[in-house]
């Protein structure tokens, strides 16, 4: 049993709340990516007691009535069984402008890094970069997660706090870049350091593929090749590709977000979502024979 199981408590039911925020998941564990999972391993690793289990509960139910992540800070309300909904604060340090340095360095040297960041996408090894730059990107003992509730428990977390844990997570799987930012980089700084990072490398890796598919092509002109325009070339013989799902569905309509219109009653999102999904796995089936 957790330290903090052994704080008495009265047990009260919270006032219900209109439209407040909901877990997606209803049941069962939160979050579906794997960068979700690990914020969520992370926390419960710290032996925070019950309190965690009573926070799901109160996010699952939709007491929190916000959330704002900012650098360094999370601030949330939480409606509980008083009148006034309870103010929490969670702090995690952001990283210094040094140790970002190293780190958007190492990352700039992986071009598959930029890419999947792009594509709104958190690379399945990030955490090794950070590890490697010697900055941890998730907090690595429960003391660097300041945190502050305006609620009579006097423990840390309270079941407030806790609910705010498990909907940051759900936040996290929307957006990854919200890592990045309560770490102090926002998902635009970050890119754009990536990219000029990465600038002087591309001119270097335009030239050598130029020079490679130079040596490949026909001199001949192109009015001369229209009847065989249609006609594989010899190349298509060694071609090879390793098709293979998504790590992260659906990445390009995540990071775009909802769509501001409907079909109906359902955002077109959704649908586009089943159609992209029937679509891979047919192109993956024909392409694996």
């Amino acid at each position: 049993m957790s330290y903090w199981d052994y704080y008495w408590y009265r047990p009260t039911r919270p006032k219900p709340v209109k439209n407040g925020i909901k877990t997606k998941s209803r049941g069962g564990s939160i979050g579906k990516t794997w960068w979700s999972k690990r914020w969520i391993g992370v926390l419960e690793s710290f032996n925070m007691g019950a309190r965690l289990g009573r926070g799901r509960s109160y996010a699952r139910s939709g007491q929190v009535m916000s959330i704002d992540v900012q650098a360094g800070l999370v601030t949330a309300k939480v409606q509980g069984s008083r009148p006034k909904p309870y103010q929490i604060k969670i702090a995690l340090k952001p990283l210094s402008q040094k140790d970002w340095k190293k780190v958007t360095e190492a990352m700039a040297e992986q071009a598959i890094f930029v890419a999947k960041l792009l594509a709104g996408e958190m690379p399945q090894n990030i955490e090794e970069v950070f590890e490697t730059a010697k900055v941890p990107l998730f907090p690595k003992s429960s003391r660097e997660l300041e945190t502050d509730c305006s609620c009579p428990d006097w423990a840390n977390p309270c079941k407030h706090i806790a609910a705010v844990y498990y909907l940051l997570a759900e936040q996290f799987d929307d957006d990854p870049f919200l890592i990045f930012k309560l770490r102090g980089k926002s998902k635009k700084q970050l890119i754009n350091e990536l990219r000029e990072k990465r600038a002087g490398a591309g001119e270097e890796v335009i030239a050598v593929e130029e020079t490679e598919l130079g040596v490949a092509l026909s001199a001949t002109p192109l009015e001369e090749c229209l009847g065989t325009f249609w006609e594989a070339g010899a190349e298509l013989a060694v071609f090879s590709a390793n098709p293979a799902l998504p790590e992260v569905e659906f990445a390009v309509l995540k990071r775009l977000g909802e769509a501001p219109f409907t079909v109906k009653n359902k955002n077109i999102c959704v649908l586009l979502e089943k159609a992209y999904e029937i679509v891979s796995r047919a192109a993956l089936a024909r392409a694996s024979g």
